[in-house]
């Protein structure tokens, strides 16, 4: 078990890899550039970078990719026919199969209303957590540093800060991040692409507010 995250592992071996995590250890360097990685499987996709390969191939483009999450990244940015239109609300979708999974959600009895937006819940501790953020209610407190937060997912996430883990690693440069969302944004500065247009074009949305 992990004594600063408290997670278990049913291998001795994984174990000593996942704490490099929170040691920094980084024992597997590129001969060519010296970059340095957690496994020896981060290392073999960025020795990728180096040699060229691009085996990842785009079925509507044919643009090029050396690792298979870089080209399922950029596959997202592809306009996706969506013939499958769900009646109640006018979302569409590739498949049939999902279409049908998302009428469940119209189908399932929502009684706990909320008084200040109208928005209803199937029960009611997920109404009770949505109305956290209309009382300002902040029960989840990080007891290191005192920050509190209206959801636990926050303050697991704000957690990070603390062990510095960082469990979301990009597969072409072995940099990590703490959130998959900053993961996806990063991506574009091996893909090139900025799919954020406003007449302009900008590699982050963030950067359209500048």
């Amino acid at each position: 078990m992990c004594p600063v995250l408290g997670k278990a592992f049913s291998q001795i071996s994984n174990l000593k890899t996942h704490m490099r995590i929170h040691t920094g250890e980084k024992p597997h360097k590129c001969a060519q550039c010296g970059k340095a990685f957690i496994t020896s499987t981060d290392l073999n996709r960025h020795m990728l970078t180096h040699t060229g390969e691009k085996p990842y191939k785009c079925v509507q483009c044919g643009k090029a990719f050396s690792q298979m999450s870089t080209l399922k990244c950029h596959m997202l940015r592809h306009p996706t026919e969506k013939p499958h239109k769900c009646a109640q609300c006018g979302k569409a979708f590739t498949r049939l199969s999902t279409l049908k999974k998302h009428m469940l959600r119209h189908s399932i009895e929502k009684p706990h209303k909320c008084a200040q937006c109208g928005k209803v819940f199937s029960n009611g501790s997920a109404l009770k957590t949505h109305e956290l953020t209309y009382t300002g209610e902040k029960p989840h407190q990080c007891a290191q540093c005192g920050k509190a937060f209206s959801q636990i997912s926050n303050l697991k996430t704000h957690m990070r800060v603390h062990t510095r883990e960082k469990p979301h690693e990009c597969t072409q440069c072995g940099k990590a991040f703490t959130r998959n969302s900053t993961l996806k944004s990063h991506y574009a500065n091996h893909t090139g692409e900025k799919p954020h247009e406003c007449g302009k074009a900008f590699d982050r949305s963030t950067d359209i507010l500048l």
